[in-house]
Order: structure tokens, then C-alpha cells, then sequence
């Protein structure tokens, strides 16, 4: 018996599988009247909601189970059935709620929601009831929810449902909140109610009034005077659509939001789709559709055979209506459910509510925080839907696309489409989504900034900004940040370091994704300190490991970025006796491989590790001559560099300092941080293609030791 819970995983594991299936149509797709038949074990119950077939059907074992199956808009195709819940008796004698219906032992009342999940009741052995939304295969929702009697599913539309309880004559409003809590929560006394979205609407005060409370803002947002002359007995909203009667033999009616005109329609039961609604005309045998999306309803028309039965309304217990897509079903004599089209034309494509994650993702999860940007769309009707996500230069990193219901679900988890971590950086996300049966298009768009994932080039602070690092003459080894405005705004220090110290600022070592800093101590040492991502300054004494000694015998030390293509970035060296190339690859686990010699007697002025400049993900070297010719060496991601290309020439003549401080701007791109005699500080641009603009100047007084 599954333990009850907000969203609990349920082991159903001893329960036998129900099976698939794939089916086929037997008229012309799309055709008013063409139907699919879904082969079944029989069925204690139906409902259709987002393109989602929800049934009680009997599997292979002899038991009853809630089932979910996707349906095409077209009809044409029926997906691979999956639970939804056991519907039959637990040990402890726990079991859905039954109504009274022509099947043998009676039905379960279902309440699809548009989004793959249904509601129902499920009954304690003590004969209590409560309301459980089962979200999926595994989990549901339903801890929250009292235990009453005489419970019934009023309405649900996506995440937001409403029921009633006979024992306590209340009606109970709420949302499954399966990403985030939000409080809409609402017990108030049991009236006719519907909902749309984030919509509620009930009866207002005098004969045909209605009133729209927004459970998200906390306030009535529309009154409506729906010309009925009577309080309101029954609501149902289908977006522009809003069918109301004064009883089962009562007025009824359709009032237009749109052109707030109402539209005069058969009285009885009924249930309503986008533009028309269908009843059953027991004393014919027949399913009757009433069209009235053009404004005035015309004549009924049969579509299917149901015969009489013995119950008197068979609303989802052998017929149902999808009002989020258009399709009809119902259970025929051969106990197969049969999906009919109605004929009708939708309307567009709109979204109807939205569950949107916020503007940060932390992909390391740290304090709890979840490791995806997880958002999710309720539209209308069935869309096919395609999520991208950007970097600061407009290049697509990730695409995620999904479709065959009615609700979009996004999960971001911070990677890219080649499965590695994304650059820390600001993000733009944009989602675009066409209603799958080819009418109407919905976009919108927004902003993520990723943490948790890879650093940029130089980056001490895991938001992918280049950073900083100077050495005073007192020993204060400074972290100099920025904001990616193009300069550095603010700064850490730490205290007791020795004349001579060099740092590198690198990449990560291992697989925390923070990057690491290297320091060669006076006497030739080289130590790798553990990343600190921003939360703290360094001194010698900093948790660190020691990769050697002997490093006084390289003149340069510095960070290119990847050379290997692995994607980790390496170090290169220039020995001070022979001018000859080194590339020391990073192994991925906290060490360095021995040295590979790639090039031999450079006698450059200045050799800078850039990261990378030309946007193939890998990293580059720029190397001045004594000319004062700035070239740019390409890495090839084999270890190598490719031929020198010319940058800038007579360039540099007054700088002290070269740094390849990747991203100051903020625009995704690596730039250039030079230093001349006077201590002024000048920034050059990446332009993206190798290439940088003229210098900008930033800072003055940077009189310090080193500057790295």
C-alpha cells in the first residue's frame, strides 16, 4: 500500500505490467466522425484530457489499474500505456472510490488534468476517503488533503484541481505544486466551480452571474453577466468558452468571452470541448455533438452509437470529452474505447498558465537547490514545443523539444547538447511551440544564470568572468573580480606570501568544477590550491597539493586553456634555458602529465595564455616578438598549436604585463588585460574571430610585484 505524501514514490513493483499499445484508424484522419479503436480489458471508467486517455482497465493479471495513454491530435496514433495507480483492493482493504454504473462491481470517477496526470478518490479501510493527483506512474499527490466522505472531483486543469466532500460541504481548491510550493489554497463552501489555467470560476452574486478568482494573484479578476436565469448549477470553462445550466433539465448555455455574447445550447448533461459540446441521447442511442464555435449553435449531429445503459449520466464512466484538444471517446460494445474527431476547429494555440523557474541555476545543487531549471507551460490544446538555450554571443548550447500533450515540461540540468557542463555565464532561454494540430504558434523567452557548471578562461570567481591576480610588496596575493562590465570592481586578499610567488590561475583539476589556482613558491615548488569559486581569499597555508619541484626552471608559466581537446585545461611552460615549449595535461584528477615539448627556442617578449579566442573550444596562445608583432597561436586539441597568424603589429612596446584574463565585458568572449610602466590598466576586447578591439583604459596604480 503506498504511504500517503505531497509527491511520494509508490513500489508497485509486484503488480504485473499492463502492456502497450498501437493502433491504427479506421476513417480518413481528421474526418468529423473518424474514429481509432484502442483495444481493451474492459474499462470501469474514463476521462480525456490533453490528449491523454485516462482509463480503469483490467490487465493480464485480472486486476484493475488507473492507465494513461497518449493520443495523437489527429487521432491517428494511440502511445504505449502506462498506470496511473492500482485500482483494485489492497490487504489493508484500501481501494479506489466506486460509483454506481453498468460494469460489474462499479466505476471509478477519473479526472484527467490535461498534463498526464487524473484524480480520484482513494477509500481507507476505515471508509474515510481522500483525494489523491497521481503525477505519473510512480508518484502522486495527496498528503495535504483532508479525509472526508461522499469526495467528487469538481474540476482540474493542469496542476490546479478542485472536489467537494458531502460530509463536510466543503469545496477544496488547491495545486499540485510538483517544482515549488506556492499557496493558493482555498476551502470554501461547495458550489458549481471550474477551472482554466489559474482560473476559478463559481457563481456570483444574482441569477447568471459568474466570477473569475485568480488562485495565483489571490483576487477575483472577472465578473460576468452570463445572461442565465438562474444561479448557476454547473460551470465548465474552456478558454474563451463558458458553459453554464440551471440544473440537469434546466436553460443552458455557452457564453462567449470573446464576443460576451451568449450562445443558447440543449439543456441535459453535457460535456464541452473548444466550440461545441456532447451529449448523450440515451432514448436514441447516440452521442450528439452541438457545434457553436461560430457564435450560434447549430443542430446536433450523431457522432458514435452509445447505447441507453442503466445509468443515467455516463459523463466519464463510458464517454468523455477532451476539452484541452478536441477529440471525443467512449467505451463501446466490443468494451474497446473508441476515439472520435469532432470536426470542429480549435482555436489557436495559447498558454493557458505557467510554472516558470527562476533567473539562477546552481548545477552543483548546493543547499538543497535543485541541480535543473525545471519549468513547465499548460496550453490549450496538444503543441509540439522546442526549448533553446543561448550564450552571450547567440550560439545555441542546448536544445530540448518535446510534444504530444498539452503541457510543455523543461528540465535544464546546466550541460550542453554534447553532454559536458555549460560555461558559468548568463544564459537567454527562449521556448516556441505550435499546436500539433498545425493552428497557432506561442513563444516567450526569458534568462538563466548557471553556476555549478564549467569556468570561463582565468575565472577565480565560477561565473565564468576572467579575473585578476596581483602580488603586493607586503605579501598580499589579491583576487581582483568583475562584474562583466569591463572592469574589476571588487577584490579578496590574502596575506603571507614571499617575494617571487607566481600564481597561474587555472581550470579544474578534478571534478568539483571550481578552478584551481597554481602557485610556484620562490624556491621552485609548484602547488595546486583547491578551488575556491569565489568564496574566499588565499594564503600559503590554503588547503593545497604539491605537483613537484624543479619549476624554477620555466621562465612562463601560464593557462592557454584546452590544448588536448579532453576539455580540461593545461598548463604550458617555456624552459628559461632553451626557450623550448612545454604542454603539461591536466589528467582530470588533481595532477599534471609529464611535459611534452611542442616547440623549441621561442624567444618571445611575452607568451599569454588566452583561452580560447576563435570560438572552436579550444585554447589559444598569443606570443609578442621584440618587434613588438603580437602573434596568435591556435591550439589544434591535439596538444599542439597551429602556425603563428599576426594579431597586432608594432604593438606593446610600453607594457610590463600581458594577461589573457578571459571574459571582462561580459559578452562571452575572451580579452586582454595589459599593464604598461606607469601602472595604467588597459582592456582590449575580444572580438570573437582571434581578433581584438583597440585598448580602453580601466585602471591606474596598479604598481604591483606581479601581476598575473
Amino acid at each position: 500500500m503506498p504511504r500517503r505524501g505531497r509527491l511520494l514514490s509508490v513500489s508497485l513493483a509486484a503488480l504485473m505490467a499492463l502492456g502497450t499499445a498501437s493502433l491504427t484508424f479506421a476513417q480518413p484522419v481528421g474526418a468529423a466522425g473518424a474514429e481509432t479503436v484502442v483495444p481493451t480489458g474492459d474499462v470501469w471508467g474514463i476521462d480525456f484530457a490533453g490528449g491523454h486517455l485516462s482509463t480503469v482497465e483490467r490487465a493480464p493479471n485480472g486486476e484493475q489499474y488507473v492507465t494513461d495513454r497518449t493520443v495523437s491530435a489527429d487521432g491517428a496514433t494511440v502511445g504505449a500505456l502506462s498506470r496511473r495507480g492500482f485500482a483494485g483492493t489492497y490487504a489493508v482493504g484500501q481501494h479506489a472510490e466506486r460509483v454506481p454504473c453498468d460494469a460489474s462491481g462499479g466505476c471509478v470517477p477519473l479526472r484527467a488534468t490535461g498534463d498526464g496526470g487524473v484524480g480520484y478518490f482513494s477509500v481507507h479501510s476505515d471508509g474515510t476517503e481522500r483525494a489523491q493527483i497521481w503525477l505519473g506512474p510512480d508518484s502522486y499527490h495527496s498528503a495535504d488533503e483532508p479525509s472526508v466522505t461522499g469526495g467528487r472531483f469538481t474540476d482540474v486543469s493542469g496542476r490546479f484541481f478542485a472536489y467537494s466532500a458531502a460530509s463536510t460541504g466543503k469545496q477544496y481548491v488547491d495545486a499540485t505544486q510538483t517544482y515549488r510550493s506556492a499557496d493558493v489554497r482555498l476551502t470554501r463552501t461547495t458550489s458549481a466551480a471550474s477551472l482554466w489555467g489559474t482560473r476559478l470560476w463559481t457563481p456570483g452574486s444574482g441569477a447568471g452571474v459568474v466570477t473569475s478568482y485568480d488562485l495565483k494573484a489571490k483576487k477575483t479578476v472577472a465578473t460576468v453577466s452570463t445572461g442565465a436565469p438562474c444561479t448557476v448549477k454547473e460551470l465548465q470553462a474552456i478558454g474563451r468558452w463558458l458553459y453554464w445550466n440551471c440544473g440537469s433539465g434546466g436553460p443552458a448555455g455557452v457564453y462567449d468571452l470573446t464576443a460576451q455574447k451568449n450562445i443558447t445550447v440543449p439543456s441535459g448533461p453535457a460535456l464541452v470541448g473548444d466550440g461545441y459540446l456532447v451529449q448523450h441521447d440515451r432514448t436514441a442511442g447516440k452521442l450528439l455533438l452541438t457545434d457553436f464555435h461560430t457564435g450560434a449553435a447549430q443542430a446536433p449531429r450523431a457522432v458514435a452509437d452509445l447505447p441507453a445503459g442503466a445509468t443515467a449520466d455516463q459523463r466519464r464512466l463510458t464517454w468523455s470529452v477532451d476539452k484541452f484538444g478536441g477529440d471525443i471517446a467512449y467505451v463501446g460494445q466490443d468494451q474497446a474505447v473508441h476515439i472520435v474527431q469532432s470536426g470542429v476547429p480549435a482555436q489557436g494555440l495559447t498558454k493557458i498558465e505557467s510554472d516558470v523557474d527562476g533567473a539562477t541555476l546552481d548545477a552543483k545543487g548546493r543547499n538543497g537547490a535543485s541541480t535543473a531549471w525545471n519549468s513547465t507551460w499548460q496550453f490549450n490544446k496538444p503543441a509540439t514545443w522546442t526549448f533553446t538555450v543561448k550564450d552571450g554571443s547567440g550560439k545555441v548550447v542546448r536544445t530540448l523539444r518535446g510534444g504530444g500533450d498539452a503541457t510543455a515540461r523543461v528540465a535544464w540540468d546546466g550541460r550542453t547538447d554534447a553532454g559536458t557542463y555549460a560555461y558559468n555565464a548568463a544564459y537567454t532561454w527562449t521556448l516556441s511551440a505550435t499546436g500539433a494540430d498545425g493552428t497557432g504558434t506561442f513563444a516567450t523567452s526569458g534568462g538563466i544564470a548557471l553556476t555549478g557548471g564549467l569556468q570561463g578562461h582565468h575565472d577565480q570567481g565560477g561565473y565564468r568572468f576572467g579575473e585578476m591576480v596581483t602580488l603586493n610588496s607586503s605579501g598580499g596575493l589579491t583576487l581582483h573580480y568583475t562584474e562583466g562590465k569591463g572592469t574589476f570592481d571588487w577584490k579578496q586578499s590574502g596575506s603571507g606570501w614571499p617575494a617571487g610567488t607566481v600564481a597561474v590561475p587555472f581550470g579544474d583539476m578534478g571534478s568539483d568544477r571550481c578552478s584551481e589556482l597554481l602557485v610556484r613558491t620562490p624556491d621552485g615548488e609548484l602547488r595546486r590550491y583547491a578551488g575556491k569559486c569565489g568564496s574566499g581569499a588565499y594564503v600559503p597555508g590554503s588547503s593545497h597539493t604539491s605537483l613537484g619541484t624543479g619549476w624554477n626552471a620555466y621562465n612562463v608559466l601560464t593557462a592557454p586553456g584546452d590544448l588536448t581537446g579532453d576539455g580540461r585545461v593545461d598548463l604550458l611552460a617555456r624552459k628559461a634555458s632553451t626557450g623550448d615549449i612545454y604542454v603539461f595535461a591536466n589528467d582530470g584528477h588533481g595532477k599534471l602529465l609529464a611535459g611534452k615539448k611542442i616547440r623549441s627556442a621561442w624567444t618571445y617578449t611575452h607568451i599569454v595564455g588566452a583561452g580560447d579566442l576563435n570560438g572552436d573550444g579550444l585554447g589559444d596562445l598569443l606570443a609578442r616578438g621584440k618587434d613588438g608583432t603580437l602573434y596568435r597561436y591556435d591550439g589544434k586539441g591535439d596538444g599542439t598549436l597551429k602556425d603563428r597568424v599576426t594579431v597586432f603589429t608594432d604593438w606593446g612596446g610600453s607594457y610590463t604585463t600581458i594577461v589573457g584574463a578571459g571574459d571582462v565585458t561580459g559578452d562571452g568572449r575572451n580579452d586582454l588585460v595589459v599593464r604598461d610602466k606607469d601602472g595604467n590598466l588597459y582592456r582590449n576586447d575580444g572580438k570573437g574571430n582571434g581578433s581584438f578591439t583597440s585598448r580602453t583604459k580601466i585602471a591606474t596604480g596598479w604598481a604591483y610585484k606581479g601581476v598575473f
